[in-house]
Order: C-alpha cells, then structure tokens, then sequence
C-alpha cells in the first residue's frame, strides 16, 4: 500500500469523533499526567535527519511544563531537530497521553519543546502487551536467516519477548508521531534485516501508516517487561496487505488487517537509565492517583464539540460530564469495549485492570539535600554545604558520602569525605576541581545555593572513634585534608598532629581555620612541594621524629596511591602494627571495565537459597541491575570504595572498573564488587555476608 487512498480502503477513515479529542494545548488535566508520569517514549530526528526514538524520564515530572503550549526535559545522548512527538506513560495505567510539537530551543542538555496537539490514546496496545502484568517467560529465539543488523548481539532474544514498542514517523509537512503498539510479540523477524509488526483492527487513527505514505523513515524502541533494557530500532517502513503473511500472525484464526515491514538499518540493545530510574515494574501508581485518562479524552472531546458549535450533541456531553459518578460509568463502560474489541481480534486472555506491579519498591538509600551555601577554600576547591530540612548528618568523623547529581540528563556519582563534624544540621563536602572530571566540573561551574542534589552514606571504614583518648597522627595531601579536617573539629580527646602535603600555599586547604586551631593539643605542618619537593620516605620520618607519637597512637593517611605506600612503608619500618594504620586512597575517578555488548543473565543467591535471576543490559553494573529488579542486594557507597558490595563470584566472569577498595587476596579468593562490576558472561552471585577479611 503506497497511498492514503488504499491505506484507508483497508482500514477505514478515521472517524470524526476520534479527531475531535485532540487538543491544541496542555490542559489541566494533561499537566497532571505529565506531573506523575516518570516515563515517555520520544521520538526525534538528529541534525543530519537520522529517524531516533528513545525513552525519557526516570522521575515524575521529568518534563516541565513552562506554558500551556511549552515544555523542557533533558535529552541525555544526541540533539533533536525540528518536529519531536511523545508517548507519555503512566505505569499501570492502560491509556496513554500523545504530545506532538517541534524543537523551540536548546540550552545545554535541556531541549524545549513547543506543543502543538495533544490526545489520550486508548489502553488496546497497552493491554494487548500485558505491560504491567506480571512478566511471562519469553518464547525461544528465533534463528535468523541471512546478514544484518537483526544478527546483532542480543536483538533476536530481545524481540522474542518484547510485547511492547513505541513506534516514531514524520509526515512531509513538519509533524512527527509517536505511537504506542502493543502484540504478544510486537515485531517479527523475517530475516536479518526485515521486521513485521501487525497492525490489528482496534487501530482507528493510523496515524503511523498514513506518515509512512509520505516519507518512509522511521524508527522505534521496545520495552521488556521487569528488564531496564531498551531496543533501539530504526530504517524504512512499508505496508502491506498480504493474506499470506497476515495469515502468520492470525490470533485465533483472525489474522491483522495489514502489516507494518522494517527494512532494518540499525538495531541496538542498550541500558537505560530511564527506565531504571523510572521504577515501572516496581511501583504502579494508586488507584485515583492519576486523572482518569479516558474521561480526560471526554472533556477533550466536549470541548471541540463546543468550539466547534455542535449544538445539541455539545450540550449533552457537557451536561453529562458533570453528572456525578460519570468517571466511574465510564470506566466500566471503556472495559467492556476493550474486553469485547480485544476478544474479537483474538485474543482469549484479556486483563484490562493492572496487576500488581512485578517486584518490591527498592530503597535506594538516597536523602536530598539543598545547597545552602557554596564556600570557596581555594581557587581549585569549594565546599558545599548541605541542608535537609534540619535533619542532623549522623557520621564518624573521617566517612565519606556518595554525591548523586543529574548531568546532563544522567545520574553522575561520586564519593567525597566529610569535611564537618557530625551531629549537624549541615553536611559540609569540600570538592576540589580536576581537569577533565564530570562531577567535579558540575560542582565548580554549575551548582548553586538553593540546587539540590542527592546523597547516599554514610559509608567508609576510615574514621575515628571521638570517645576513645587515644593520640591521632595524621597525613593527608591536597584534598586528602578532608576527612582529617572532620576529625579535628570533632575534637576527639587525645593529642592530635597533621603533616599536610599541598604544592602551594594557594592551594591549602582550610589554611586559615587550621592557623587558628593549631595548638598545643593540635600541631600542624604544611610541606609545599612546589618548593621543597615531593614528601618522601626521608621526610616522613624526619616529621615523625619531631612529632615523637605516642606507643598506642592511631595514623590516619589520605592521599594519592604512591604517598599512602610510602608512609605505610616508613610506619612498617618503625614497628607500628598494621591495625594501628588506617588509609585511604583517592583517585580522580574509576577507569571504565570492559563490557559485553550482549546482555547477559544473573543469577543471585545467599547461600543455599535462591534469590532470583535478572538481565544485566550493555554497560549496566551487577548492581544496578539487581536493585532495578528488587533484589536484596548489598551495598552503600556504590562507587567502589566502601566493599560493602563485595559478594562471592559463583560462577561466569566479571570485569571491575578500578581504581577500586578489592584486595588483591579477595579478587584471588573470587570475591567482586558489584557496583563497579560488569558481567563479560552468564554470572551467578552469592550475597550471603562474607567474613571480614572477605573469606568464606
């Protein structure tokens, strides 16, 4: 089929009724769904005109609604161009909301988007995919005959169990749609490089076909129901009517009016955030939380009526919109119609209520936080205080915390030590600028008072006791100075000294606070190695010799990997026992592992009790794919530094980004960290809790 004409002669022209529910601009009513909803289907178009479709969100309210006719979100990869269309989700909910509009503008990942029509989509494709049922077992992976793009890691078996997509085409007169589609198995493989996805007798608007007649490019991404997987999907779309092909993808002896064909150019398998974060599969939203969406489409359809001076029939929906408990009737009434619609197309199992979602609600251990201060120590280091509502920060004096900010549409994490005393309202964090470093880069050119941000911890072994009296020795470097800076305004009884190794006296870190509490509880010393040369083994010993510690003193060391090493061999040579020593190393970041392009099973278990199975997606860490399926996976800081991740290798192969906290013993022992750990293989994990030395 290559026109409109025979396109419409097989599926019918749209009735006026069903274009009459779109609306030019966002409502009430659509603000509230775009408020709740946490998840959306884009679809968009890149500079050099490459079709894209992705998923966006991972919170309620990603996209911000700035006017009835203009919104924003944040597009995390590429740059969308001209006319953009989306499918806004609401997780167990069975219709959806279509947003169309183009590109106004762009500052920095921020896309802003103006509105040009809006409607409520019936719940057929989400009810005929089951996507907020309990996940089913997928069926077998086909074999796919011949070369392509379908061949590619992963994107057979992604489809066999793939009931869901969103489906992007543009017409030739600058509109874009984005539409939901729903089948036991939406797409078939017929080889390599060809898909077919039927298109089944409930579609009224075919908004997608009537495109397609007019410019064939298309694209789309499909969903797995319990997986934070997406399949990325573009190339050029045809329609056909062929019975033979119909006939493959009858339902009960009734086969689809007409099918959609895929020449396939590009097919991904590819983590998402999104969807991660999103929480779909762990957590449907409450009956009455959201606008009933279908009589949102009443109104919408009132309201043109009467614009558009329809007299009588206007009046009565009107007045029928207000009778109470109308909602209710038709809800009951939209059910029924489904059930029957769905059952005359074939399908024999029908569910149009929402089950309970697929797994437990994961506490992600996060609290947020609101910069209320931003302090400039140095010119390369600022300290961010941080407010929750006057909520203390309880932590030991030397811990660190997991900072989580959104950059550029993405989750960045890092850890950095507290730098105040604990017990506080205020959380203190001083982050120094490295060249190059994402999050550090944010801290100093992007955050300001009033910004929030998101924290996890406290974690880390590294710290003091502030009732034990015990002497402190300390030796930091640059921003090493951190966790000693804690310690010291906790005020641990006991004598305390510090050897501060920084290449200027620009570049120290609290100078003038540490002037001042420098005493005779408290002495300080400052080696600037733009001067004097690099803190050595000689100078370490030389600065210890005038320090003359105590027998039961306790060192504190915190710095770059070859200092630590060098005051930990000094301190060795001096007889100091090893559990007197307390070290911790910091890195600019952790360097990436290698990965599979593939997704790849995990199993997990503790002990001899089976936990579950899960698929980590391309690039996704063990962890973060465990906690997306809710399982009870251990963990705190989540970036490699505290081991409270660490779980025993049972089975496959893992590749860790480092530097990381793992021991050389507990990686010979097949110990791995899951939060910097990527599967390279089918892996199985036990999280039973391993003994402190990480030995079984």
């Amino acid at each position: 089929m290559t026109t409109v004409e025979e396109v419409e002669a097989v599926l019918g022209r749209p009735p006026s009724m069903i274009m009459l529910k779109q609306i030019g601009a966002l409502d009430d009513g659509c603000r509230a769904v775009l408020a709740l909803c946490p998840l959306a289907g884009f679809g968009y178009r890149d500079a050099d005109g490459v079709s894209r479709t992705t998923f966006l969100g991972g919170a309620p309210g990603f996209a911000r609604v700035h006017s009835p006719t203009r919104i924003s979100f944040t597009l995390p990869d590429g740059e969308a161009h001209g006319a953009v269309s989306f499918v806004f989700l609401l997780p167990g909910v069975g219709e959806t909301l279509r947003v169309n509009g183009s590109v106004a503008k762009r500052k920095g990942a921020e896309t802003f988007v103006d509105i040009r029509e809006a409607y409520v989509h019936c719940a057929q494709a989400v009810i005929r995919s089951r996507l907020w049922q309990p996940p089913v077992a997928a069926g077998p992976t086909p074999e796919v005959d011949g070369e392509g793009p379908l061949r590619g890691p992963g994107v057979a078996a992604f489809l066999a169990a793939a009931p869901f997509l969103a489906l992007s085409t543009w017409d030739t007169e600058g509109g874009s749609d984005t539409s939901p589609r729903g089948d036991r198995t939406v797409a078939r493989i017929l080889d390599g490089r060809t898909l077919a996805i039927p298109d089944r007798k409930g579609n009224k608007r075919a908004d997608s076909l009537h495109n397609l007649v007019q410019d064939d490019r298309l694209s789309f991404a499909a969903l797995v129901p319990g997986r934070t997987g997406v399949l990325h999907v573009r190339g050029r779309g045809s329609i056909t009517d062929d019975p033979a092909l119909l006939a493959t993808m009858a339902l009960r002896g009734t086969a689809p009016h007409a099918a959609l064909l895929i020449d396939v150019e590009h097919a991904e398998v590819t983590s998402s955030e999104a969807v991660a974060r999103s929480r779909v599969w762990t957590s449907h939203l409450a009956k009455g939380t959201a606008p009933d969406l279908m009589v949102m489409a009443g109104d919408h359809l009132a309201a043109n009526m009467a614009a558009a001076e329809k007299g009588l029939l206007a009046r009565v929906l009107a007045v029928v919109a207000r009778t109470p408990g109308i909602g209710r009737a038709l809800r009951a009434a939209m059910n029924v119609a489904y059930r029957s619609g769905l059952r005359k197309e074939g399908y024999d199992d029908v569910e149009v209520e929402a089950r309970q979602a697929v797994g437990p609600v994961v506490d992600t251990g996060l609290r947020q936080v609101r910069i209320a201060e931003v302090r400039r120590e140095t010119p390369s280091a600022v300290t961010l205080v941080l407010e929750d509502d006057g909520r203390p920060f309880d932590f030991r004096p030397g811990q660190f915390f997991t900072l989580v900010a959104d950059i550029d549409g993405r989750p960045v994490r890092r850890a950095y030590s507290a730098s105040s005393a604990p017990g506080s309202p205020r959380l203190e964090i001083t982050v120094k600028y490295v060249e190059g470093g994402r999050f550090s880069t944010h801290v100093h050119r992007t955050l300001r008072v009033g910004d929030r941000l998101a924290v996890r911890g406290p974690s880390g072994a590294f710290h003091v006791d502030p009732a034990v009296a015990h002497e402190v020795v300390m030796i930091a470097a640059g921003s090493g100075v951190t966790p000693m800076m804690s310690m010291i305004r906790s005020r641990p009884a006991g004598r305390m000294a510090l050897l501060c190794s920084d290449r200027t006296r620009e570049e120290v870190i609290f100078a003038d606070e540490l002037r001042g509490l420098a005493s005779d509880r408290l002495s300080v010393t400052h080696v600037l190695t733009r001067e004097r040369g690099r803190l050595d083994a000689a100078g370490v010993r030389g600065w210890l010799a005038g320090v003359r510690p105590s027998d039961d003193a306790r060192y504190y060391l915190c710095g770059p990997e070859a200092l630590v090493d060098v005051v930990r061999g000094v301190l060795a040579e001096a007889g100091v026992p090893d559990d007197r020593v307390h070290h911790e190393r910091y890195t600019s970041g952790a360097d990436s592992a290698d990965t599979t392009t593939a997704p790849q099973e995990m199993a997990v278990v503790d002990g001899d009790h089976e936990v579950g199975t899960v698929v980590v997606e391309p690039g996704q860490t063990l962890l973060d794919a465990g906690l997306a399926a809710g399982l009870p996976m251990p963990y705190s800081c989540t970036v490699g530094n505290c081991g409270d991740c660490l779980v025993k290798l049972r089975g496959g192969e893992v590749a860790m980004s480092g530097p990381n906290c793992l021991t050389p013993e507990q990686r010979a022992d097949g110990y791995v960290l899951t939060c910097v750990g990527r599967p390279l293989s089918e892996v199985a994990l036990d999280i039973a809790e391993p003994s402190p030395d990480g030995r079984e």
